[in-house]
């Protein structure tokens, strides 16, 4: 229930800031918004809002004197928990919520929440298909695209909520407890806003941290960081398993998808009725599976929303043959790890286009996961030269530098032949050339349709 009487400040004017402010505003809150751009145009800004009210704006410049003024801070992810901001705030020993824990206060219903370095989307999608197949008020939201607090209100008492949880949104919850949570694994990812991975990960595992015995957390046995979750988990463990037996969870036996409890077995489904390929995905699918079977989604239910999963969009999505050459968006790669599993999923010479915004990872397990695949390296952004260095020191040097999405897609399409694939899988976070994953793999895909039509 979200407290009318305080007054809430709202830090930035992006997707979630705005989904945030017309919360708010819908429950008749006190709200003003903060965004450090000061030539943010205003009026384009009220056209976002809703009832295109007028509200306060603080723009550029924050005084301890305006946060004095304000009871509560709402911060959008993309803003930096350290920032000045949220200091200020602090100092005044007063609350800051990520726009998660707002959406929470004012919804209704329960909440599955998954987390974790990869695969998030995938099996939020898949964990969210399988849901609205069962229950009637259904809710997919968070990190995927749909901001939680654009829905927070449309919630009842008997909705259920799918949400993907990224770290940034997870460092400012307060009393976020989902009924069932989901950590899939860790590997090294955004160290320029973390530190360490060891920081990285005690936030991802926060997702988890008001639970009691009576929810359920959903750990990955495959990963030693997600596996040792378990012994500090206020919520019941329920483990998922590639390759492992697992006495009580959700495993692989042969090519079956198994939910074993009490001693009992359930088969699923098989990989006949998958549409997904590829190790990393068959794990997304048997998260998904212990997610929604926690949340009480019948077996038969599970299955047939896995059959009707066909993926996400920027995974290792297919986009067209041109010329004999098959192009695949994964822009959702935005780190090595991620894209390791796009690579892995070609089985054919593959021209390979990657760099972008430096998030502080290193590229050598990436390098060494080409396996001969890769024809040539592709690379653009600011990480070029560092993945380059790094790919020489491999023995790899078939690399070219590119200035565009254009340019690395012509330069390619004059060069690969029929039976080869294309592959964007940056393991690069898209900003400062692109303002998202999403627009980079849309670029990408328009310039193949554009090479079809020429």
């Amino acid at each position: 229930m979200i407290d009318t009487s305080k007054k809430f400040l709202v830090a930035g004017a992006g997707k979630s800031g705005i989904g945030s402010v017309n919360l708010l505003l819908k429950t008749g809150a006190d709200v003003s918004l903060y965004d450090g751009k000061e030539d943010l145009e205003k009026e384009a800004l009220y056209e976002k809002l809703y009832e295109k009210k007028e509200i306060p704006l603080i723009l550029g410049n924050i005084t301890k004197e305006d946060v004095s003024k304000f009871d509560l801070l709402v911060l959008s992810p993309g803003i930096s928990v350290n920032a000045p901001i949220a200091q200020m705030f602090r100092d005044q020993e007063k609350p800051v919520w990520s726009e998660i824990e707002l959406a929470y206060q004012a919804s209704k219903g329960r909440i599955a929440a998954i987390t974790g370095t990869n695969g998030k989307t995938t099996t939020t999608a898949l964990t969210g298909e399988i849901m609205k197949g069962y229950y009637e008020s259904s809710f997919v939201v968070g990190n995927i695209g749909i901001p939680y607090t654009s829905v927070a209100l449309d919630t009842k008492e008997d909705s259920v909520t799918t949400a993907e949880i990224s770290s940034f949104q997870l460092e400012t919850i307060v009393d976020f407890k989902p009924d069932v949570c989901a950590v899939l694994n860790i590997t090294p990812d955004h160290l320029d806003r973390h530190g360490t991975v060891e920081v990285y990960a005690q936030t991802k595992e926060s997702i988890g941290k008001n639970q009691t015995k009576d929810q359920v957390m959903v750990l990955n046995y495959e990963d030693d960081t997600t596996r040792a979750m378990a012994d500090r988990a206020n919520g019941t463990v329920l483990f998922f398993s590639l390759h492992h037996k697992i006495k009580e969870g959700v495993s692989m036996e042969g090519n079956a998808f198994i939910i074993e409890e009490n001693g009992k077995k359930q088969i699923v489904c098989t990989l006949d009725d998958v549409n997904l390929l590829g190790d990393h995905n068959y794990e997304n699918i048997l998260a998904a599976i212990a997610v929604t079977y926690s949340m009480g989604v019948p077996v038969s239910y599970i299955k047939e929303g896995i059959k009707r999963f066909k993926g996400v969009e920027h995974r290792i999505e297919y986009v067209d043959t041109v010329k004999g050459v098959a192009y695949y968006n994964d822009s959702k790669g935005t780190n090595p790890d991620a894209a390791i599993k796009g690579i892995k999923a070609m089985n054919r010479p593959t021209w390979l286009i990657g760099g972008g915004y430096d998030k502080k990872s290193t590229y050598d397990e990436w390098i060494e996961a080409f396996d001969g695949k890769v024809k040539e390296l592709i690379l653009m952004g600011v990480t070029a030269p560092k993945i380059a260095d790094c790919a020489k020191t491999h023995g790899f040097d078939k690399i070219k530098f590119v200035d565009s999405m254009e340019e690395a897609v012509s330069y390619i399409a004059g060069k690969a032949q029929d039976g080869e694939a294309v592959l964007l899988s940056p393991a690069c976070a898209s900003w400062g050339m692109f303002p998202n994953y999403e627009v980079r793999g849309d670029i990408f895909k328009d310039c193949v349709r554009k090479l079809k039509e020429n």
